[in-house]
């Protein structure tokens, strides 16, 4: 197998990525209570400030799962085999937990085929070049996908009969509802064959003050990260917001099970947002809901696997007992 590494632009891509923010835009600040979908917050300068959430102390999640993924590499590949497969990763900001997976494979002599899936071209374009550097001349097969999850399965599920291995890292499947994680789950039991595998990772209920915690570091990086989100309306929808009016807020929700993120604006005022030709009022002290993190229990997972038709193979956990990668296998038996 010759290394291969390239980017593959899905029909319709370009369209969503002009429309999709400036239509979320407007029919969240529309909202009662306004809102705007959590993937808005990863533009290319907000996944540079993520990273550096990551390195935080406070910031658990990233070291939890990497010494998950590090301490049980052998028996993941154990469960997926030697044979040539296709390793599709989905929201793959930096790569760094990847990366090392992908090491690990193949020094252990695998042929794999790797498709990065993230919404953010550039993100996607950085992860090949990284890993066309690391990797050249070795077993791997490399297309970038820029796209959303849906439309990145509805292509792969015809292009192979390898089995395919999915990765949903970084508690990533915590930013969706019940409702968002069965339909996500679903599109994917339905995309994939009988016996591939989904590697997720899961964020664990543990003690509120952790959490707090990790939402709200000293250093202010996470409230740069969430006010970014006013500031990349400023640039491409020549919004008028003025980022010193608004706080950031995060909270945990023990009634939801999950953390809150907040945009606060500390005063009356109403916003221009000049390509959406419209005007929004915000009241002192109103906010905008940016993102959820739910936590989960492991009967939480087991629930979801069972509603979904998954079976939960394993369950690796971190010394802490903060974080678990869930590894699910597509169950298909009672079909036919």
């Amino acid at each position: 197998m010759q290394s291969s590494y390239g980017v593959l632009h899905l029909e319709n891509k370009s369209l969503d990525s002009e429309h999709v923010f400036a239509l979320d835009v407007l029919e969240g600040l529309s909202a009662h209570p306004k809102t705007i979908p959590s993937k808005h917050l990863y533009d290319e300068h907000g996944s540079r400030l993520f990273h550096k959430i990551t390195e935080l102390d406070d910031y658990y999640q990233f070291r939890c799962e990497l010494e998950v993924l590090e301490q049980f590499k052998h028996q993941i590949l154990q469960m997926i085999g030697k044979a040539p497969f296709r390793l599709i990763e989905l929201g793959v900001g930096d790569g760094r937990k990847t990366r090392m997976l992908l090491r690990h494979f193949l020094d252990q002599g695998v042929e794999i085929e790797y498709f990065p899936i993230d919404y953010c071209s550039a993100i996607v374009s950085t992860v090949v070049e990284s890993l066309k550097q690391e990797f050249s001349g070795r077993p791997l097969k490399v297309v970038g996908m820029e796209a959303d999850y849906f439309s990145s399965f509805s292509w792969l599920e015809k292009k192979s009969a390898r089995r395919n291995v999915v990765l949903f890292l970084g508690s990533s499947i915590g930013n969706l509802d019940r409702h968002e994680t069965e339909h996500l789950l679903h599109h994917m039991w339905n995309s994939l064959n009988q016996g591939d595998l989904v590697l997720i990772g899961f964020d664990l209920k543990k003690d509120i003050s952790v959490l707090e915690r990790a939402y709200n570091d000293s250093a202010g990086i996470t409230r740069a990260f969430n006010i970014n989100l006013l500031n990349r309306m400023n640039r491409e929808l020549n919004a008028h917001f003025n980022p010193a009016q608004f706080k950031h807020y995060s909270f945990y929700n023990p009634g939801k099970a999950r953390m809150e993120s907040w945009i606060i604006s500390k005063i009356s005022q109403t916003i221009e947002i000049e390509k959406l030709q419209k005007e929004f009022s915000f009241e002192a002290w109103e906010g905008v809901h940016v993102e959820n993190s739910y936590k989960y229990d492991f009967k939480n997972i087991a629930d979801l696997a069972l509603c979904t038709d998954f079976l939960v193979k394993r369950e690796m956990v971190d010394a802490k007992g903060y974080f678990t990668a869930a590894i699910l296998e597509v169950h298909k038996d009672k079909i036919g």
